[in-house]
């Protein structure tokens, strides 16, 4: 199987905690506790951790806080905010560092409480004079204008929309720690709440608390690990305020995704699962586009076919993702932690059979800033 030129580093560990609700603990407590079981799951230390890669929601200094609340001395401290693709940003710098030999183990983290935390997100800046005046609504009004477009230039509709929450909600019954694991009929979709139109309630992602971490190292400290190996990645961004998107229904993620499979020396074809960030139901159908899963407009057929769910031939967010599992303010380390447990083979009832390749995609903004991240199993290395 080729190998990416970037597979010298593996992700080791991952972990998650606190998904849903956890009254009591503060966003870096949750931050911590899956680092800890991160780092465990990896059979590394703590005092091991050279490189630290955290994006705490309204703490714009926690490189340094969150090093202290470890207790470590990071070579290495990261802080990078791109919101909801930020830790995948990590995960760039960090294969970097450590194939230069400047870190020897890197660790992303991210938690958040704000479900259950008096304190909320950091709001993204004041929109532009091309917003402001309309008083649209941000972030889902951003996405909703994408969902309109793309429905008037490819006659995408309700029953794709439809298709891509029930999807996610099939996967999230699947999963033990997911927030709603349940079933979402047509009944139920239809008489949703409006939020912003064509979006409503169900096609807008979960506020829940939540952490995840993982831990990477070089190839050769991979030894008999589980391990999942960074085969190729790649950024991108075009935009950051709505208003300013060169074409509402094509995100950035065209050009991520072209980057990430040409280090890999893979194509889509490749790929045996799919970890997207799903903040909102339209994200699914326009990512797997500019990913190259399908032509540009046949997204909504695409996932409309069943494809996507369990049983499918593409299975797509096998958490449950943003839309059922979990989303804590930014879900984009949630994807590489699914990524890594499907590779492998540690997803328990919804673990797809032989998956040697997998995707991890990051979104932050409103479809601002892209990151596409290839990882490959141990048959891969």
């Amino acid at each position: 199987m080729t190998i990416g030129r970037r597979a010298q580093a593996a992700i080791v560990g991952a972990a998650t905690f606190g998904i849903g609700e956890a009254p009591g603990f503060t966003s870096m407590d949750l931050a911590a506790r899956a680092a800890i079981a991160a780092l465990d799951e990896a059979g590394i230390g703590l005092a091991e951790v050279d490189g630290l890669f955290v994006g705490q929601p309204s703490d714009f200094l926690s490189g340094l806080t969150f090093a202290e609340y470890l207790g470590i001395q990071p070579r290495l401290t990261n802080n990078n905010r791109t919101g909801g693709s930020a830790f995948l940003t990590h995960m760039n710098v960090a294969a970097l560092a450590l194939a230069a030999g400047e870190i020897n183990v890197a660790l992303i983290a991210y938690g958040s409480n704000q479900r259950t935390g008096t304190g909320g997100l950091v709001s993204a800046a004041a929109p532009n004079i091309y917003e402001k005046p309309y008083g649209l609504r941000l972030p889902v009004g951003g996405y909703a204008l994408a969902a309109s477009r793309h429905m008037h230039e490819f006659g995408t509709t309700k029953d794709h929309l439809y298709a891509v929450v029930k999807s996610a909600r099939d996967w999230a019954m699947l999963n033990p720690e997911a927030f709603l694991r349940k079933p979402v009929t047509r009944e139920d979709y239809d008489s949703a709440r409006m939020v912003s139109d064509p979006l409503s309630v169900l096609d807008c992602c979960l506020v829940t608390d939540g952490a995840a971490a993982i831990v990477m190292v070089r190839k050769d400290r991979v030894e008999k690990r589980k391990a999942a190996h960074l085969l190729g990645l790649g950024e991108a961004t075009d935009h950051y305020q709505i208003a300013q998107m060169p074409d509402l229904t094509t995100s950035a993620a065209k050009f991520s995704g072209q980057r990430a499979f040409a280090q890999a020396g893979l194509t889509p074809a490749d790929v045996n699962v799919v970890e997207l960030y799903d903040a909102f139901s339209i994200n699914t159908i326009m990512f797997l586009e500019d990913l190259g899963f399908c032509k540009k407009g046949e997204g909504g057929d695409f996932v409309g076919s069943g494809v996507t769910g369990p049983g499918g031939s593409l299975p797509v967010n096998t958490n449950g993702g943003g839309l059922a599992c979990v989303h804590p303010g930014m879900y984009g380390l949630f994807t590489v932690v699914e990524a890594f447990r499907q590779l492998t083979g540690t997803a328990g009832d919804r673990q797809v059979s032989g998956v040697d390749i997998a995707v991890a995609h990051g979104n932050g903004g409103f479809l601002s800033s892209q990151v596409t991240a290839i990882l490959g199993s141990n048959a891969t290395r």
